[in-house]
């Protein structure tokens, strides 16, 4: 059953739109209720919804402002506007700021509401594909490098404006091509896709994984010194070695990796900086034998 979020500070309100779910035909939808602002753009953000129908009037701050907050954190739930405004401009503004549809309270009816959630939820998923398709690597499911390159701009900017440490990691997979020369292609992509796997799992939920290019992986650590980096990349290498990787014929084959990494701001007060220093440490580690990681500035 799919949930359904209203945020909507009007009981009465609460009570109309619980009616016209129970009177839906399919019984797909579960609705739950949050009376404010700051709890219902909490709730949206970690509640799992399927689809959210939002009021415009949210007693000193609107439905418009809790879209924008919502859009800005990375929410990507289909979200419905209502509200008993019918002046001309406001479905406008709602669609701008990032509502899929908007409904005049006043003209609500069971079919309608039940019509706007189908559209929503369809409209949505197609959205929800495009965005990872243009986010995402297609062979790991990793973000993709045009997507990292934005999300660690952005880290940039935060830690610069609260004094925060970031960490960025490249990790480079060692003799890939005699992966591909030896067994094929197809192999090649499933130590890729293992990598990542390996990869994802060593770091935390906040931090970010990339494809960077071909056998090259960027890991961006949220709020990490330039030793908690380093130890992350060398847990990393560690992990890729530590079992063989299985290949579609069923031969089972041990892959290393390389990795350096680097630390904002002390190695580089810019993402293009930190890429190069990093860079040049993963350089020294394929230099000084492989499977092995090195940080910026010749420590590790």
């Amino acid at each position: 059953m799919r949930k359904i979020l209203l945020i909507d500070d009007d009981r009465l309100q609460h009570r109309l739109v619980q009616a016209h779910f129970e009177r839906f035909g399919s019984g797909k939808y579960e609705l739950e209720w949050a009376q404010t602002y700051d709890a219902g753009l909490e709730r949206l953000m970690n509640g799992d919804y399927a689809a959210c129908l939002l009021d415009f009037q949210l007693g000193e701050r609107d439905g418009l402002a809790l879209i924008r907050e919502a859009v800005g954190q990375g929410c990507h739930v289909p979200i419905i506007f209502l509200t008993a405004e019918t002046s001309e401009g406001v479905d406008i503004q709602a669609m701008d700021a990032g509502a899929l549809d908007y409904l005049v309270k006043g003209e609500i009816n069971t079919r309608s509401l039940e019509r706007s959630l189908r559209y929503a939820l369809k409209l949505g998923e197609t959205l929800g594909q495009l965005h990872r398709l243009a986010t995402r690597d297609e062979l790991t499911g990793l973000l993709n490098r045009r997507e990292f390159d934005r999300i660690i701009a952005e880290e940039e900017e935060r830690a610069r404006r609260f004094g925060r440490t970031l960490g960025l990691l490249l990790v480079d997979l060692d003799h890939f091509k005699k992966v591909n020369d030896t067994h094929g292609h197809p192999a090649g992509d499933a130590v890729i896709r293992a990598a990542a796997g390996r990869i994802a799992a060593c770091v935390r939920t906040v931090d970010r994984v990339a494809r960077y290019g071909g056998e090259e992986f960027a890991v961006m650590l949220a709020e990490v010194d330039a030793h908690g980096a380093h130890e992350a990349a060398k847990r990393i290498v560690a992990a890729m070695s530590a079992e063989p990787i299985v290949l579609p014929d069923g031969t089972s084959i041990v892959v290393t990796s390389s990795a350096g990494s680097a630390c904002f701001p002390g190695d580089g007060e810019t993402v293009k900086r930190l890429v190069l220093v990093a860079d040049q440490a993963l350089y020294r580690a394929k230099a000084e034998g492989r499977n092995c990681a090195r940080a910026a500035g010749g420590n590790g």
